[in-house]
């Protein structure tokens, strides 16, 4: 089989982590995979859903208390480099960004997003909104990008983690991600990190199924995507969107369901099989209690410093050290 619509490596990465999935037991694909550029744009246009709380929760902390945070952060430490893992438009880091600078010029921004499209557009833009932040763009996975930037800075680093990305993952694995943050990080660097809080079982799964019907075309741009680049042939049709809402373990979890027993091709020679009603797990935001928060960080070798909510308590941005 040949790949030949973008470079060889990626390609061939996306398509065999697609076949991978698709070829298990319990068909899954990676969410990593939503963001090409429509799928940015998609996501977007989530975040300024209605139903979509997280991003006004998160924005209301850091327009609002960016000043504590940043106090709290200098408090003992007077200079740091910042690293933002998955930065997505910065509409949010930029209150952080800008109260850093007023405490020390000398901040080197590191974003970190899978997305060049994402990388490019943070260097046109947020230095409209941030005058004098010397950044450099990270195009890349989380844990290279973040290795990346300690070879490049030898500053105390700030990582932030924010947008509840942390939801995209299960408890048990969110504990295995924070211990390899942790890992790439010494003693007395700091990790802000945003948890969607556990509430309203209503609320949290119509942040998922907005009226509009725009985390449905999300998730089954994803297949489209598979289409254009890897040479595939989903009907796009004969898949529906479904979430779902668990409140015993906070995870919400989305899904496409075939509509029909169908057969996709990927490429000229690999095919998938699918049975009526079989579905594939797309992904996973999963809601915290302060407690799980908690154990979650001494799990991982941090210290607590203070846990920043918005009015509703819906969301929390906790600050963590390296013990």
């Amino acid at each position: 089989m040949q790949l030949t619509t973008v470079s060889e490596n990626i390609t061939t990465k996306f398509y065999k982590d697609v076949m991978k999935g698709l070829q298990s037991s319990s068909k899954y694909l990676e969410s990593k995979y939503f963001y090409d550029d429509h799928g940015d744009d998609l996501f977007q246009q989530i975040m300024h859903c209605d139903e979509y709380y997280l991003t006004d929760c998160e924005m209301e902390i850091l327009k609002n208390q960016s000043a504590d945070i940043a106090s709290t952060i200098f408090a003992s430490e007077k200079s740091y480099d910042i690293i933002e893992l998955g930065a997505g438009d910065c509409s949010k880091s930029v209150y952080l960004l800008r109260q850093v600078l007023k405490r020390n010029k000398n901040v080197t921004f590191f974003p970190v997003d899978i997305s060049k499209h994402v990388i490019d557009l943070i260097k046109e833009e947020l230095p409209k909104k941030v005058r004098n932040l010397n950044i450099q763009g990270l195009n890349g996975e989380y844990m290279e990008m973040l290795k990346k930037a300690n070879q490049l800075s030898i500053k105390r680093k700030l990582v932030l983690f924010m947008g509840s990305n942390i939801g995209n993952m299960n408890y048990k694995q969110s504990i295995a991600f924070c211990k390899e943050v942790r890992s790439s990080l010494k003693p007395g660097d700091c990790l802000l990190i945003g948890f969607d809080l556990k509430k309203d079982p209503k609320i949290i799964l119509d942040a998922y199924n907005d009226k509009q019907g725009i985390t449905r075309e999300f998730n089954l741009n994803l297949l489209k995507r598979i289409n254009r680049e890897l040479n595939a042939d989903f009907s796009i049709e004969k898949f529906s969107h479904f979430p779902v809402y668990n409140p015993e373990n906070g995870e919400c979890k989305s899904y496409l369901i075939s509509n029909c027993k169908q057969r996709v091709f990927i490429g000229d020679t690999e095919f998938i099989n699918f049975d009526a009603y079989e579905t594939i797990d797309m992904e996973i935001s999963t809601k915290y209690s302060i407690e799980q928060i908690n154990h979650i960080a001494g799990k991982c070798d941090f210290e607590t410093i203070e846990h920043f909510y918005d009015s509703k308590q819906w969301f929390v941005d906790a600050l963590w050290k390296c013990v």
